[in-house]
């Protein structure tokens, strides 16, 4: 793997991340109810010229 290919994917998975939690943050403090519970979560990543379609899922507590 190049160190351009490299460099650019973190930065990327980094973006990903720090709005990605931005924007969780916000719908729970703007829901009612969520505390204590938990909510089911996933992400599905696709990149646009490449066979990929990468699915993650998880839990989410309140």
């Amino acid at each position: 793997m190049s160190d351009d290919l490299n460099m650019s994917m973190r930065k990327f998975l980094k973006q990903v991340g720090v709005t990605s939690q931005q924007a969780i943050e916000e719908a729970f403090r703007t829901a009612d109810g969520t505390e204590g519970k938990e909510f089911e979560a996933r992400v599905v990543l696709t990149v646009d010229g490449v066979d990929l379609e990468h699915v993650v899922t998880g839990t989410i507590k309140g």
